[in-house]
């Protein structure tokens, strides 16, 4: 099977601060890719490259056979990206941007408004259709920006921290959703910090730390690597760079 993303000796430096240290990985259809590591890793930056919002890094990234830095455009109508952060147009309605939003990848009129409409409902958002989103909470925000980011049924779908502000219920669902949309053969990158979410529905794992590889593989094979553990503890065990009992008695000691 030929891989969806190939990335090859990937490197990104801000001024004197190399975030990127050749990272090489290859993501195939089907494929729920964990990709975590400790804040200032560098996955941030990655998913940005892919989504070409960053151009001037070296080596060579490709989707679907396509490179990156002259198929720009291309790839970008594949992917859809759910950030961690992103404003909402507040003086639109959920109906109004997911239009908007559908414009932008040209989908036809009764196509979009029909998803949209299914979409919502299904969110729980059937009776918030045609409010202003000024008055929506963080959880019904992100619900809005789960669907913008599949709305055009891209093949790739990148989803940074999806989880923030859902409700449990939600949370379940978007698990489920996950499960089904790798099922039809969509490749999903998903960066999260929630250790216990990135275990169960991950069928693969990439632990970056200071902007290289550390760890590759399936959550069992990390496991048999590291010892009968959880996700939560292999991280730590592989980029901590202190004790957290030392850390926490450095923090308690501010109150003394």
């Amino acid at each position: 099977m030929e891989p969806v993303i190939s990335i090859r000796n990937l490197r990104k430096s801000y001024g004197d601060k190399e975030v990127l240290k050749g990272i090489s990985l290859d993501v195939y259809p089907g494929q729920v890719l964990g990709y975590i590591g400790p804040n200032g890793a560098g996955k941030s930056t990655t998913v940005k490259i892919l989504c070409g919002l960053i151009s001037d890094y070296e080596g060579e990234v490709t989707v679907k056979g396509l490179d990156l830095k002259t198929n720009s455009l291309q790839i970008k109508s594949m992917i859809g990206y759910v950030p961690e952060l992103a404003e909402l147009y507040d003086v639109l309605t959920p109906v109004e941007f997911l239009q908007f939003c559908g414009s932008l990848y040209g989908l036809g009129a009764k196509t979009g408004n029909d998803r949209i409409e299914k979409m919502l409902a299904a969110f729980g958002l059937q009776n918030n259709m045609h409010q202003r989103m000024d008055s929506f909470s963080k959880g019904m925000r992100q619900k809005v920006l789960l669907a913008s980011g599949i709305l055009h049924n891209p093949d790739i779908i990148i989803l940074d921290e999806p989880l923030s502000g859902l409700d449990a219920n939600s949370v379940i669902i978007i698990k489920e959703l996950i499960s089904k949309l790798a099922k039809d053969g969509k490749t999903i990158f998903y960066c999260s910090h929630m250790m216990d979410v990135v275990e169960k529905v991950s069928d693969r794992i990439i632990l970056i730390d200071n902007g290289t590889v550390i760890a590759d593989g399936s959550f069992e094979a990390l496991q048999q690597q590291q010892g009968d553990t959880s996700l939560e503890q292999i991280f730590a065990n592989l980029t901590a760079k202190n004790s957290f009992t030392n850390t926490a008695d450095e923090l308690m000691r501010a109150f003394d």
